[in-house]
């Protein structure tokens, strides 16, 4: 019951108000008013929220964040930033609040596992950052970024020590002083019904673009340039002077539930009958991507995100899988993502039939000559010039 509600409200939150007529009369005289008066208090929150006070740290917070609920592409690009971090030889420390059972945390954990990343997680992440810096220790960011050379690192970054905190979900989290402002832009379906949460997908208005020093269209490989052009219209609307750059999850191998060091290559998948099984915010990139991997069967089973995955949940996978291999005559492969897989591995050990994981990692689509390093590039000129100006900020994080 709880799961088709959720659903209720993601399909009620991408309908347009020109579309509202057709829905069920319960929805139109029940669901909606309701939805809408959430909406409206959490706009009033938000605006609350505004006014409590900021804490500065002595490293520099790169936010990573959005404008609409899920499927936006934050965790890879927390993912990407520590990997691009820890390859300058700066420690990051990834602070995150671990919604929902914490699935995006243990990825994390499990994907940075081989560089000097520190993962927290809290609510409270003003607080989780004052803990961590003490146990680890820090590089104060003018030993890190250089303001008069703002594309260098210097040589004298002790190991271990925090250099820079990811601030993951962390466009509507008030309580840290950010450098960098990141919001990540879903390009399949950028603003859904432009209606807050949960009348719609949308956390703030489009004019909190204008806070953004970096926008990143995600999905972009999948969106027709069309709607590229629309996306960046609205972006230069709101945001004119931010910079914007284009980015896709790039698939780079396949592991089984029960094997997970043992990877397997994309092309495993070439003569298999495919069951897409997922609770993430867009399923239909995870569906566009497989496609483009080329089974030659694909289906599909969506759950709400962040959706663990119970004993009916199960017995409904499991069933269409037989189904599946009646109808084909072949063995169906369950995939699933990685989100999928790290949210809850034991629950998918007990199915009976393959289930594979598909990897894949953030990539910055080059346009315009501008690539992946121009990316990097950007983020420390911002902490350079950012954090330059805000050097007499009292550190408060710390005390």
């Amino acid at each position: 019951m709880e799961e088709k509600a959720r659903q209720l409200v993601a399909r009620l939150a991408a309908t347009p108000d020109a579309a509202i007529r057709d829905l069920p009369v319960v929805h139109r005289a029940l669901t909606l008013p309701l939805l809408s008066a959430a909406s409206a208090a959490l706009r009033l929150s938000l605006l609350i929220s505004r006014l409590r006070p900021r804490r500065a740290l002595p490293v520099p917070v790169v936010s990573v964040g959005n404008l609409t609920w899920g499927g936006n592409g934050k965790t890879p690009m927390v993912d990407y930033l520590a990997r691009g971090f820890h390859r300058l030889g700066i420690s990051p420390l990834l602070l995150t609040r671990g919604y929902a059972g914490g699935d995006e945390p243990k990825m994390l954990r499990r994907r940075l596992a081989d560089t000097s990343a520190k993962i927290g997680v809290g609510a409270n992440r003003a607080a989780l950052a004052s803990s961590m810096l003490q146990k680890y220790g820090y590089i104060h960011h003018s030993e890190t970024f250089c303001a008069d050379m703002k594309l260098s690192v210097t040589s004298e970054v002790e190991p271990g020590k925090i250099g820079v905190a990811i601030l993951d979900d962390g466009m509507q989290h008030w309580s840290l002083l950010r450098d960098v402002d990141i919001v990540m832009v879903n390009g399949l379906a950028p603003w859904g019904n432009t209606h807050f949460i949960p009348r719609g997908p949308m956390r703030e208005p489009l004019s909190a673009l204008g806070r953004a020093d970096i926008v990143v269209i995600h999905n972009a490989d999948l969106a027709s340039e069309v709607q590229l052009k629309e996306i960046r219209s609205t972006i230069e609307d709101n945001a004119a002077t931010c910079s914007v750059f284009y980015s896709r999850l790039a698939p780079s191998h396949i592991f089984e539930v029960k094997q997970p060091l043992l990877r397997l290559p994309l092309n495993t998948l070439n003569d298999k009958v495919v069951l897409c099984v997922s609770a993430i915010g867009c399923p239909d990139a995870f569906i566009h991507t497989v496609t483009e991997m080329g089974p030659p069967k694909i289906h599909r089973l969506d759950f709400s995100d962040h959706h663990f995955f119970n004993v009916h949940d199960l017995e409904i996978i499991q069933e269409t899988v037989r189904n599946l291999m009646d109808q084909h005559g072949k063995h169906t492969i369950i995939l699933v993502t990685e989100k999928d897989y790290d949210r809850d591995p034991e629950a998918l050990k007990t199915l009976d039939a393959k289930v594979w994981v598909l990897c894949s990692s953030l990539e910055i689509i080059p346009h315009k000559e501008q690539g992946g390093d121009d990316f990097m590039r950007k983020v420390k000129e911002i902490i350079a010039v950012t954090g330059h100006a805000k050097s007499h900020v009292v550190d408060q994080a710390t005390s």
